[in-house]
């Protein structure tokens, strides 16, 4: 009986193979690309079509309960301010009018919110500085800088680098707990605002407060999951590639490319090498990426989720396609073992330890990435299967919904504006013609909103 098991295991095997790397090999046409266009058309329209009808003024959609929800005391336009730009991109031009109109005529900054720094910069200072750069109306920009300047005491801490949260009227300043995410992703976006603007404050204290958190580094070149931004010292050394610490990483290459500032080129090397060095778990299913201890490199976990599959697009745009591969392998199989991708699972026993998908799109990011650096029809074809399953399981009747649990597809009550922002923009973008988005003039944020490269 064991052998028989043995066998119909390697059959198993093999069978999934031959099926990948025929599926690799297969011609994905222009027909197929235009379809999945289309699709992705239609889902944007879709959902923005609930969030008009029933959160129209509100931050974001509750797809479930059909109502609007805020993030703070008072609405800050989250859904239009960071779907805008994927708007102009898809050439959804009746959705692109209504967002540009309600931005205009209704944001407004001077409000009773206590707001965190990291989420509003990423989506409303990226989001602004984007419209402004597609759009080249000045109130988008004068939204922009209202708003950085609202931020700005957050940076107000004997190390530079910035508390998590600040008040917008006050510019009171709370929970000095930070991480290098939250801490070294606001470079893109007040480092462009300085371009635009000729104010050079807002460069200056986003890059003092990303190396602070560089030059912090442990002796095997890796950062921390948290620091207190008081005095500098590290509160918790776990290192990994998700969440506290992944955009961290992305930053500093990307804001190599956006300013064409060497600190930024240096620093992403040391890192880098660390991360392939420290980091990385060979398995039959591919490379997934573990958690150690940033001083030792002792491993402490082996858990990775949808967050984490952001590192394979990131390793191909820096240059390292095979490693780019690897990862990849390992995240399809992490999205089609459990029939759409977990938030978390631990890679070593195979089983979930965090069930929702929230409709995140770093999956599809790495697929857009490695097809654009490659041209191989396997990343169109791993694409499609992500998107085809968010059409089938997360659409609604009036929007999209994200999963409670991936095993049983039972939607949870959440559209978040990054599926706008991101998920949908990357999914058209996969299948679109390169022309369609020039990687060598602009640069996405960590939401996907596309900054333009404006040195020389």
């Amino acid at each position: 009986m064991k052998i028989n098991r043995y066998y119909l295991f390697i059959l198993m095997i093999v069978l999934q193979t031959t099926g990948y790397a025929q599926q690799q090999n297969a011609k994905f046409t222009e027909d197929n690309k235009a379809a999945m266009r289309q699709q992705v058309k239609d889902a944007a329209s879709h959902a923005w079509s609930g969030y008009k009808k029933y959160a129209w003024t509100f931050d974001d959609l509750e797809p479930l309960k059909k109502k609007g929800k805020n993030w703070y005391k008072h609405a800050m336009l989250m859904t239009p301010v960071d779907a805008y730009d994927s708007f102009v991109l898809l050439g959804l031009i009746k959705e692109a009018d209504d967002a540009k109109t309600i931005i205009l005529s209704t944001l407004n900054f001077d409000i009773d919110n206590d707001v965190q720094v990291f989420e509003i910069t990423i989506r409303l200072l990226g989001g602004l500085i984007t419209a402004y750069e597609l759009d080249g109306d000045k109130r988008f920009l004068q939204l922009a800088s209202n708003l950085a300047d609202r931020m700005m005491p957050a940076f107000n801490t004997p190390t530079g680098m910035p508390y998590r949260y600040v008040h917008l009227q006050t510019g009171v300043t709370r929970d000095s707990i930070n991480n290098p995410a939250e801490i070294g992703t606001l470079m893109m976006e007040f480092g462009q605002l300085s371009k635009h603007t000729g104010n050079k404050n807002y460069y200056n204290v986003a890059k003092k407060a990303i190396m602070y958190v560089y030059n912090q580094r442990s002796s095997i070149d890796l950062v921390g999951e948290q620091i207190n931004v008081n005095t500098g010292k590290w509160v918790s050394t776990r290192s990994h590639i998700s969440g506290y610490i992944d955009s961290y990483y992305e930053y500093l290459y990307k804001c190599w490319l956006l300013f064409g500032d060497l600190d930024f080129k240096l620093a992403f090397d040391k890192h880098n090498a660390a991360i392939k060095k420290n980091l990385l778990s060979v398995t039959a299913n591919g490379t997934f990426m573990r958690v150690v201890d940033m001083n030792t490199g002792k491993e402490l976990a082996t858990t990775y989720g949808a967050l984490d599959a952001f590192y394979a697009g990131l390793c191909a745009f820096a240059g390292d396609v095979r490693t780019a591969k690897n990862i990849q392998q390992a995240n399809y199989y992490m999205w089609t073992k459990f029939g759409i991708e977990p938030e978390e699972f631990n890679f070593k026993a195979d089983t979930i330890t965090s069930a929702g998908y929230i409709l995140r799109p770093e999956n599809i990011e790495s697929c857009f990435y490695l097809y654009r650096l490659t041209g191989e029809s396997t990343y169109l074809w791993m694409g499609k299967r992500m998107v085809d399953d968010i059409l089938q399981y997360c659409r609604t009747a009036e929007a999209f919904a994200s999963i409670k649990d991936v095993r049983t597809k039972q939607h949870s009550n959440s559209m978040q504006s990054f599926f706008f922002a991101e998920t949908l923009k990357y999914a058209y973008l996969l299948f679109a013609e390169t022309s369609a988005f020039d990687l060598k003039k602009s640069v996405f944020n960590t939401e996907a909103h596309p900054l333009k490269i404006l040195i020389n």
